[in-house]
């Protein structure tokens, strides 16, 4: 299955879309004369990209959940519909997993969430990791007709259909095809859950970034709830051409070479982290040098042959 593939080594790396680095210098200015507002990532290069991190190894690709561009969240995204992408990714793709960070549920009808990741599952030959979410942008639930302060409840009811539980609610003789077990499903943060009920009905977590000191204690009261089940969390990065430049953090990651890189995911293995997502939209080197640079260098220290 996609979440043993996941954690097949104490730590597995893998990276987060889009492969962009519209943060860095030269991609504020190519934005600009682009005319793409800010958070709106050029695109023109994604099939090839992820071409790219699929030979080289990278373990998953995760892609976000964002139905409506805001520009003072100031953030799009991937810019394509989160399964519709997934689909296309998966034809450009053999090995690399496909995981969502994260579907909002309580903005989708939950059946139709079912049928497209068992759509995705079988298609992509089992490389789906469903990461859910509650949201965290107000703006949008009055435009789909959901209730803010009731996105936890809608939550809980949804994970019950995409694992099965409401299919009882079905007329004799209704099925949903294609009729996949269900994928991994990963939780964002506790979805206005308790960690108790995250634990217990989650096949994993993703964690939001922070330093491996941070991930300590979140590990241990995810391990607290939820036993062996894998801890996912991501990494902004700007990696510099000097492998031995020192790490210099910033807001949920790090700027460094290969060899800080290469501590900064050793203290993540050691704190219990099971998979890092690298996140390149601040990365100042061209993104197929430094996809390379990683591929080449830094995979083979945490990846089995």
């Amino acid at each position: 299955m996609s979440i043993e593939k996941l954690t097949r080594e104490p730590l597995s790396i893998g990276i987060e879309l889009p492969l962009d680095n519209d943060w860095s210098t030269s991609g504020q200015l190519k934005r600009q004369q682009d005319g793409r507002p800010f958070g709106v990532p050029d695109m023109s290069e994604h099939a090839a990209r992820i071409k790219l991190a699929d030979e080289l190894g990278f373990r998953a690709a995760w892609v976000r959940d964002v139905p409506l561009y805001d520009p003072d969240f100031g953030d799009a995204a991937q810019v394509f519909e989160t399964f519709t992408y997934l689909g296309y990714l998966s034809s450009l793709t053999r090995n690399i997993l496909l995981g969502t960070a994260a579907v909002v549920l309580p903005l989708r009808q939950p059946w139709l969430v079912r049928k497209a990741a068992s759509t995705l599952q079988t298609l992509s030959g089992d490389r789906l990791l469903l990461g859910v979410a509650s949201g965290d942008r107000p703006v949008e639930y009055p435009l789909f007709g959901a209730d803010y302060a009731a996105r936890g409840e809608s939550f809980r009811a949804s994970v019950g259909i995409l694992k099965g539980e409401a299919d009882s609610a079905l007329q004799p003789g209704l099925r949903l095809l294609p009729a996949t077990p269900p994928p991994p499903l990963l939780v964002a943060g506790l979805a206005q859950q308790t960690p108790e009920w995250v634990g217990k009905n989650m096949d994993g977590w993703l964690s939001y970034p922070g330093t491996p000191a941070d991930h300590v204690s979140r590990v241990k009261l995810w391990r607290n709830v939820a036993g062996d089940k894998p801890y996912v969390s991501f990494i902004h990065l700007d990696l510099t051409d000097n492998a031995d430049a020192p790490i210099q953090r910033h807001r949920f990651g790090i700027k460094s070479g290969r060899n800080g890189l290469i501590q900064e995911l050793s203290a993540m293995r050691d704190a219990g982290v099971n998979h890092i997502g690298l996140h390149f939209r601040r990365n100042q080197r061209p993104l197929e040098e430094t996809m390379q640079e990683i591929g080449q260098l830094v995979l083979p220290e945490f990846h089995r042959a």
